[in-house]
């Protein structure tokens, strides 16, 4: 067994007794879900009994994960830097766990359009999180006000546009592969009217 061998079954043991104590199981419990002797997965968490595929497919079903999650390394790629979208202002990152959503960046001055004809709706999911100034959610005929260190989750199927209160504001925004799709279509910044650019 090479060393990288070996840190990576020091580390899937290592998961193991995690996600078991994480779900406040004792080794009797897990054992029981994953239809092994409790001895059995002692020894597995304990690193003296060799790891089969088997008993790692069925324990990762046990654990409510997959096994691709339990033997999962960490990669170099640990820090990313963003795409820069100058013409709209924008910092983007995309999301490696799902390579669908992606995380944006945004500074806004304007205020959003108070007349729901003028917003948009489109399928998916966004989340913002407000870095510095106050931000103000159009949702339909609804406004909220979203300060510095608050967050807002809504459906974008509903009409929506998102703008600064009171001088600039910056955001980070989240969406998911649909949202991201439909701003991406309409050819605007994903924050919506109201941002530099």
């Amino acid at each position: 067994m090479t060393q990288e061998d070996g840190e990576l079954d020091s580390l899937v043991r290592k998961r193991i007794r995690a996600l078991r104590v994480a779900q406040g199981w004792s080794l009797a419990e897990l054992a029981t879900r994953a239809h092994l002797s409790q001895s059995s997965l002692s020894r597995i968490e304990n690193g003296r009994r060799r790891l089969a595929l088997d008993q790692l497919v069925t324990l990762a079903r046990a654990l409510d994960t997959t096994l691709d999650q339990l033997v999962e390394t960490a990669t170099d790629d640990i820090v990313t830097s963003p795409m820069i979208d100058a013409a709209h202002g924008l910092m983007r990152w995309p999301v490696k766990g799902d390579p669908g959503m992606s995380v944006v960046r945004q500074r806004m001055t304007e205020p959003p359009p108070d007349n729901p004809a003028r917003m948009r709706a489109h399928p998916g999911r966004e989340w913002l999180v407000v870095l510095s100034g106050t931000a103000t959610l159009m949702l339909g005929h609804r406004r909220f006000r979203v300060e510095a260190n608050q967050a807002a989750e809504f459906p974008t199927m509903m009409p929506h546009a998102i703008g600064a209160e009171g001088g600039p504001c910056e955001i980070l925004g989240i969406f998911d592969r649909d949202a991201r799709r439909g701003h991406q279509r309409e050819g605007e910044a994903p924050g919506g009217r109201g941002s530099d650019g």
